[in-house]
């Protein structure tokens, strides 16, 4: 999500090298979910491990033991709950693509408005950076990509493919602010330094992260071979 800064210049000095490390990542996750089977289960479970590693990483900073196993059980329920959802061999492509459309453009947005308007903080006592128009910003985008997403997949773009939509970009930002917390805590700006431009897979991944097992149980009270948004 989008920080706040006084000069212009300095508000987009690194959206050339994000800009890169998505159109790196990007093709290759949709080529993953696309292909699904083994492939993105190996995707997936070397995702786990290194949000895991990267974890025990940042914890070496806290004397709090509970934080440990709490942040290893996140990963790992993301992690079955991104596989299960993609292992339905009939919805289950179609709502891993909708859930990263929904995250992606929520970030996207986040950035492109709060960078470009700024305004009030949204919690400044978690994440000094983020501003209400940015979180405005990434749910609206949130809801188009939605939408789009739900139209070109199943050729249904419904009044419930924008409020799945929503719910789900509320929760990831909910997971960005809570990974933020985390790093408050932690006294650390990034999770790690391996995505240029992003930090580490947590500060990449926070929003799947948290929306994932939600997808995943509605996706399960559904039933399988049911799209997120019918």
């Amino acid at each position: 999500m989008p920080a706040l800064a006084d000069c212009p210049t300095e508000r987009w000095a690194d959206l050339g090298i994000r800009v890169i490390s998505a159109l790196v990542l990007a093709p290759i996750t949709i080529v993953c979910v696309w292909v699904g089977g083994v492939v993105f289960t190996v995707i997936v479970a070397a995702a786990v491990i290194g949000l895991a590693v990267e974890w025990l990483g940042l914890c070496r900073r806290s004397s709090l033991i509970v934080l440990r196993p709490a942040g290893l059980a996140y990963v790992i329920l993301a992690g079955v709950a991104v596989l299960w959802l993609r292992h339905d061999p009939v919805a289950g492509r179609s709502d891993v693509l909708f859930l990263l459309s929904i995250v992606w453009a929520g970030d996207i947005g986040a950035y492109l408005v709060g960078r470009w308007i700024g305004g009030p903080r949204l919690a400044p006592h978690i994440s000094p950076g983020k501003t209400w128009s940015g979180s405005v910003g990434g749910l609206l985008a949130a809801i188009a990509a939605g939408s789009l997403a739900a139209h070109f997949l199943s050729d249904a773009a419904t009044w419930r493919a924008m409020l799945i939509a929503a719910a789900l970009s509320v929760v990831a930002q909910a997971g960005d602010l809570l990974e933020s917390f985390v790093k408050r805590r932690l006294q650390v700006k990034d999770s790690g330094h391996l995505i240029p431009g992003h930090g580490g897979l947590f500060d990449r991944l926070d929003g799947v992260l948290a929306a994932a097992p939600v997808a995943a149980l509605l996706a399960l009270t559904l039933g399988r071979g049911v799209v997120l948004w019918q």
